[in-house]
């Protein structure tokens, strides 16, 4: 459509702008074309999707929008699908032309809107609809968050496992977009990909004390690979509780813990003695047992030896799937406090073990300094996520470093229940 030629805005409008808003008339609406209402800038800009109704646009190309006029200019663009999914894109310089930098989704309807000037600066807009065919490959990929929902300690990782396996870089790093973990206070934070089907995702630092983390899959709809597309998944909610971390000197046999950094109980323990020390590093508690019963033979110790045991241990707090806990010892009292007894795990008294038991929860940090024993795994027996520091971590996303990983599943040194 054609409209009336308006005057160029002079300088002493421009520098008004703000009084203008604020409802000062030191330039008349007239006078200024940025404050005419928008017209219709249908014959400004055109889009590379379907015009005829019913016919569906390729999701599989780019959105594109070109302006039809040397001297009219794109100024903003908001393409949003029916589910509230926003499709990053990218603006040339001169405004001619936007293009969508991410994929569109499959079988979905979106809404774009998008705002010009003409070469006299008076706004446009067009607000177009579509919808996008229905996928061409055979293969779904979905997402399964962990842990469950629930309450959490400050070192709790996210996890995404996937329904198939994704080795190729670019396709890492769709399935890495698409996968959107928010939290209240916001922090920074990455994607790390521990293998083919599995990432995790944590903070540069421990969650902020009472956080809510949430973790979504945008990927439905997405084409990852030739005949791989993404597929709906459940959303995550996680609470974040106090920041509670408990640290094992194993050299001076006391374990402190701090409750928002301030100290709220020293313990005496045991941990580790020699040829089963205990693991340095940080670890995340996995879980609470009341009752475990613990036997020398899982861990290769022959019956009848003198290493040999077999015995029901309370208050058992988990560290590692392998068997290391935090647990009542009564046993060993003569020796918490003065010297390393146990078989790998961290003993304490019965009553110390209660008081521990009743004040952790998942999610909460156990770290062991000063021990002999090897670094805690990265992964695969636990989260040893925070022993690996924030550059190497982000390097093992697909999107900051090429998700190359500094560690894979490793079980060779998983031991069973230890004491």
């Amino acid at each position: 459509m054609s409209h009336s030629p308006r005057p160029r805005t002079v300088v002493g409008c421009t520098l008004l702008v703000t009084a203008l808003v604020a409802g000062a008339n030191a330039c008349g609406s007239s006078d200024n074309p940025l404050a005419a209402r928008p017209y219709d800038a249908s014959s400004m800009v055109s889009f590379n999707t379907p015009e005829d109704e019913g016919k569906k646009a390729d999701p599989d190309k780019p959105l594109e929008i070109t302006t039809a006029d040397s001297d009219d200019r794109i100024t903003d663009v908001t393409a949003v699908d029916a589910t509230g999914r926003y499709v990053a894109g990218e603006l040339a310089a001169d405004g001619s032309r936007w293009h969508s930098t991410e994929p569109l989704a499959a079988d979905a309807h979106y809404t774009v809107r998008v705002s010009t000037e003409d070469d006299n600066g008076a706004p446009g807009r067009r607000v177009v609809t579509f919808d996008t065919g229905k996928p061409s490959g055979k293969k779904r990929l979905s997402v399964e968050f962990g842990p469950e929902a629930g309450d959490y300690g400050v070192g709790q990782p996210v996890t995404a496992t996937l329904s198939e396996p994704v080795k190729d870089p670019a396709q890492r790093a769709v399935v890495e977009r698409g996968l959107k973990v928010e939290s209240t206070p916001s922090v920074q934070g990455a994607w790390y990909w521990v293998d083919d089907k599995e990432l995790h995702y944590r903070p540069k630092e421990y969650w902020p004390a009472h956080a809510t983390v949430r973790a979504r899959s945008n990927l439905d709809g997405i084409k990852i690979g030739d005949r791989l597309w993404g597929s709906r998944s459940k959303d995550l909610k996680l609470a974040i509780g106090d920041r509670v971390v408990a640290v094992t000197d194993a050299s001076s046999h006391q374990m402190t813990v701090y409750r928002n950094d301030e100290v709220v109980n020293t313990i005496p323990v045991t941990t580790g003695k020699p040829g089963f020390e205990t693991r340095n590093g940080v670890k995340v508690v996995l879980g609470k047992e009341y009752l475990v019963r613990m036997r020398g033979t899982s861990i290769g110790i022959a019956e009848g030896s003198s290493e040999s045991y077999d015995l029901d241990v309370y208050y058992a707090t988990r560290v590692t799937w392998s068997g290391e806990y935090v647990h009542a010892a009564p046993w060993s009292v003569g020796s918490q406090g003065y010297e390393n007894v146990s078989h790998g795990c961290t003993g304490m008294s019965t009553s110390n073990a209660a008081w521990f038991y009743e004040n952790v929860r998942r999610g909460d940090v156990v770290k062991v300094v000063n021990s002999y024993g090897d670094t805690m795994e990265t992964f695969g027996n636990g989260f040893g996520d925070w022993n690996v520091d924030w550059k190497k971590w982000t390097a093992g996303s697909a999107l900051t470093g090429g998700g190359k990983t500094v560690g894979q599943h490793d079980t060779s040194t998983l031991r069973p229940v230890a004491v």
